[in-house]
């Protein structure tokens, strides 16, 4: 089973930044799908930021446009890890971030939280105005 464990969540005042991590075990994390989503309380889980992998090396940044130009996925496959860089945040960032992965994600769902297998437990970001 793959376990990811998140961590770089807390306070910060807005104009602030963090830098989420996320760590996966495993010894394929280099060919799988990882992928960020957050969910603020009563609200739909949502789609934030991608890195998709399509062969030979590849990786494919996306993100939504709620956070594009703010926010910046990259990945250290020496490490198994995922980051997900803040900048700039907004209260309306506060949100539980999740990471997620998955050995298969096409170039049209990357963004649909039902296609990942594998999901972390969260960290809390709040961002106070």
């Amino acid at each position: 089973q793959v376990q990811l464990v998140e961590s770089g969540g807390g306070l910060v005042q807005a104009g602030g930044s963090l830098r989420l991590s996320c760590t996966a075990s495993g010894r394929s994390f280099y060919s799988y799908a990882m992928g960020w989503f957050r969910q603020a309380p009563g609200k739909e889980r949502e789609f934030v930021a991608a890195m998709r992998w399509s062969g030979g090396g590849v990786y494919y940044a996306e993100y939504a446009d709620s956070v594009k130009g703010r926010f910046t996925i990259s990945r250290d496959n020496a490490k198994n890890t995922v980051y997900l860089r803040m900048n700039n945040l907004k209260p309306e960032d506060t949100a539980v971030y999740y990471c997620a992965a998955d050995p298969a994600v096409s170039s049209s769902d990357y963004d649909l939280a039902r296609v990942y297998d594998y999901w972390g437990q969260g960290t809390q970001v709040t961002v106070s105005s």
